[in-house]
């Protein structure tokens, strides 16, 4: 592969952005917000099984595209709810995916892929049909070694520190295990509270039990509802965590008070709560833990605009986390006002924004952290996770909001072996960006050069709180 990918192919711009990305080429990887599994760390020799085990059956990227050509599912051994028989033969799948892997061409995931067979398990050749199950005994040869175990990668990485996302009713028994084994490698978790917040949640009221029990108190009502949440934000805090993370179908707030709240509350535990009802109390919820992070300090992060689990068939046989999230439009102005009208100018509050609606950048998210200084923007998210989306963002954010009202880059991935390949792509990206601007007369390299540090690294280092 070219040393210069994805670079202008201007002359001078390429010239400057490879510059621009060797400056930071080999910082240490800052991953402030992703889903991996911190089991995988817990244990000095864990293995990841088979190379379908780790780069297939897990990546909702990788599936979902061979899906919408028509594969099914149990074709690429995801298991079903039902427990029926799917396919189990790991070269089988392995297989099918090589004879699509056409499918991938021009997509995040093609480049993520070829990058990380590339880098991490040194394979250079292209998947295909021919080359498959060569490819495979080479993935699982490399698998076998010692040096391929979670930690020695993490190490080899050069990753600095790495947040998981956790419920807020976990006990957190793998951070705990990863912190009595003595091992450097820095992995805390991230409070995510989403199923007790949210009533819609499946069994929600079982997992209110689950956070008086793992809580210690006893939730009969709103009070002391929060007075778990903050005893187990307490918790977090001293496993490391730094940030809280909130999932929503929009940012909807609106400020109850606790009378209204806790007759709310009674209604869901009872079972009939309405669904107008349910939407208040989230977005009563969400002011409530920005109260909690101008107390504790935790940074807030707030995901918004999927449509979780679309197609009902596969939601129904597969659960959920099966690529069928679809982006929706979006409203920030109005929805976060009574949000900010509480907090938006308090010192001690950070909240992070992500968007699956582009069209909101320049119109509503732009303006708003370009003035409040409690916002700031997140990098592109889930489906703009790419080169594309990046230039979008950034062209589309700057001149109203700035670099420094951005949060950095992270991953969000739960495919560990594509986190440095994903850095990668955002280094490049924004190396070819800042050159852009340097060759526009719109930056100095001076400028350039500081930028790049502060968009690969310091950024998320100190928005994180890392």
């Amino acid at each position: 592969m070219s040393e210069d990918r994805y670079f202008s192919p201007d002359p001078a711009q390429r010239t400057l952005a490879r510059t621009l990305y060797q400056q930071v080429q080999h910082l240490p990887l800052i991953c402030p917000h992703g889903h991996v599994d911190p089991r995988i760390f817990a244990d000095e020799f864990y293995s990841f099984g088979s190379p379908v085990d780790l780069l297939i059956i897990p990546d909702h990227y990788v599936f979902r595209m061979l899906y919408s050509q028509g594969i099914n599912l149990e074709a690429l051994g995801i298991p079903r709810r039902d427990g029926a028989p799917v396919e189990s033969d790991h070269r089988k799948i392995w297989q099918t995916v090589c004879d699509h892997w056409h499918l991938f061409r021009g997509t995040p995931t093609g480049i993520w892929l070829r990058d990380e067979l590339r880098d991490v398990f040194g394979i250079e050749a292209k998947l295909n049909s021919a080359n498959a199950q060569m490819i495979y005994d080479a993935i699982a040869e490399k698998l076998s070694q010692h040096d391929f175990h979670p930690r020695r990668l993490f190490e080899r990485f050069n990753i600095e520190v790495l947040a998981t996302t956790d419920a807020a009713t976990d006990t957190l028994p793998h951070h705990q295990a990863i912190r009595n084994s003595g091992w450097s490698g820095r992995v805390i978790p991230t409070f995510r509270p989403d199923a007790v917040l949210n009533m819609d949640t499946d069994n929600w009221r079982q997992q209110i039990e689950k956070l008086s029990d793992v809580s210690g108190v006893n939730i009969i009502g709103y009070k002391t509802f929060t007075e778990a949440l903050a005893q187990r934000r307490a918790f977090f805090k001293t496993m490391g965590a730094t940030a809280t993370d909130h999932a929503a179908l929009t940012p909807y707030t609106e400020l109850l008070s606790k009378k209204e709240a806790n007759a709310i509350f009674q209604r869901g535990l009872a079972g009939t709560a309405d669904a107008n009802e349910i939407r208040r109390f989230t977005g009563h919820m969400l002011i409530e833990m920005a109260r909690m992070s101008v107390d504790d300090g935790l940074v807030m992060q707030l995901h918004v605009g999927s449509y979780r689990n679309h197609n009902q068939a596969i939601f129904e046989q597969f659960g959920r986390d099966m690529g069928a999230d679809i982006p929706t439009a979006t409203e920030y102005t109005r929805n976060l006002k009574p949000l900010l009208d509480q907090f938006g100018n308090h010192s001690n509050l950070t909240l992070i924004l992500f968007t699956l609606d582009e069209t909101t950048y320049s119109r509503e998210l732009a303006p708003l952290a370009g003035h409040y200084p409690v916002l700031r923007l997140g990098p592109p998210w889930w489906f703009f996770d790419s080169l594309n989306g990046m230039q979008r963002f950034l062209d589309s954010i700057v001149e109203t909001a700035g670099i420094y009202n951005t949060a950095g880059f992270n991953d969000d991935t739960r495919a560990y072996p594509s986190i440095p390949a994903r850095h990668d792509v955002w280094r490049r990206a924004c190396a070819d960006w800042l050159a852009g601007r340097v060759m526009r007369h719109i930056l100095d390299e001076d400028d350039a050069a500081e930028l790049i540090v502060e968009m690969a690294y310091a950024l998320a280092k100190r928005v994180y709180k890392l």
